[in-house]
């Protein structure tokens, strides 16, 4: 999901910077869902708050303009993260991830005024003062001027997916590989779907759970077929769809779909362990463990299985989002994005199991 400013586009264009305002609003962590719970709205609060009026050498004053919110973030949501790499939100402190926002005063050498800046860890609120060696600069003709598409398509999760495909889904061209995507009308999942096929899979089936999804898979994104998981019969559907079975599955939800696609891998087949967010509201380790009917079936065909954690090819980031930038470019990777206006809406949206765009509203 994406939060965005509602003059993104005026900041975009003219290069103006709107005033700051030292009364800010955030939005912070009012409670825990429990690592069984399902997470609702009231799990955050928005309230009011001040940054100081001054900024100190090496910082960075920012106004937000986009945050991201992905299915990571439920983790977080716990006391126990259950990662060594994430870190818990605190109760009543800002909650934080990947944003966007422009410069509005800078003590640091390598940003000036209406810059456009990325970080990772990005506070949940209207403006902030940021640490400036842990921001990025960002260029809006990579992407058309779509800045948004840096926490998206070329950002983390488009490097998750291409990053994922290229060193765990072992896809060559010629291979005459299927490749089979479920969680496909994802953002990661409807990327990995386009970048499996440019990397060279002959088919690329998506898994999704509404007709319109699936439509929208076909007609825009070039899947060669798409299932509905909530209609008709998983199994004989994939048969139909991948009658030489599947030699590389990019896996984001775990649990039954999952289950399913194993059964129908080939022989030396990879599993591309993006995520598992069917797991998410459980108390389970990560990766899940397989039933032990499919444990047996990826032994006996050698199926790889391994976590896959993008953090760890920070060395290979650079020319992988050039990489994507070309793509989108030159109109073959198509993006989509869900957007929401305004902070006060953000903590429903986190709620969801959606990834979505949340723009700030001034």
């Amino acid at each position: 999901m994406l939060w965005r400013a509602r003059d993104v586009r005026q900041e975009i264009q003219c290069g103006i910077a709107a005033k700051a305002e030292m009364i800010i609003q955030r939005v912070v962590l009012n409670s825990r869902p429990g690592k069984h719970g399902v997470p609702v709205a009231e799990n955050f609060r928005l309230e009011e708050s001040t940054i100081a009026d001054a900024i100190q050498a090496g910082q960075v004053r920012v106004r937000t303009l986009y945050l991201s919110v992905d299915p990571y973030m439920r983790c977080r949501m716990n006391e126990d993260t259950g990662s060594d790499y994430l870190l818990p939100w605190q109760l009543s402190e800002v909650a934080d991830g990947g944003g966007i926002g422009v410069v509005e005063e800078s003590k640091h050498d390598n940003f000036v005024k209406g810059d456009f800046v990325i970080s990772f860890n990005w506070p949940w609120q209207t403006a902030a003062i940021l640490d400036g060696s842990l921001l990025q600069k960002l260029i809006p003709q990579l992407v058309n001027g779509r800045l948004s598409y840096f926490l998206g398509a070329a950002g983390i999760t488009g490097l998750t997916a291409l990053l994922g495909i290229k060193e765990k889904g072992h896809v060559a061209v010629g291979a005459n590989q299927t490749m089979v995507v479920s969680g496909a009308a994802g953002a990661c999942g409807s990327l990995a779907g386009q970048i499996g096929r440019l990397e060279g899979c002959s088919r690329v089936v998506g898994i999704a759970g509404t007709d319109e999804k699936c439509s929208i898979l076909v007609q825009e994104m070039g899947f060669d077929a798409a299932i509905n998981y909530k209609k008709g019969n998983v199994a004989e559907q994939l048969r139909e769809f991948c009658p030489g079975g599947v030699d590389v599955y990019f896996d984001n939800v775990g649990g039954d779909i999952s289950d399913t696609v194993i059964s129908q891998m080939n022989q030396n087949s990879h599993i591309i362990l993006c995520g598992q967010i069917s797991q998410y509201n459980k108390d389970v380790p990560y990766p899940p463990p397989l039933s032990p009917d499919i444990e047996k079936i990826q032994k006996e065909r050698n199926i790889t299985r391994e976590r896959f954690l993008v953090l760890n090819y920070m060395d290979k980031q650079e020319a992988s989002v050039l990489q994507l930038c070309q793509w989108i470019q030159e109109g073959k990777l198509k993006v989509r994005e869900t957007v929401v206006e305004g902070l006060a809406n953000i903590g429903g949206k986190a709620s969801q199991r959606s990834v979505t765009s949340w723009e700030v509203e001034h």
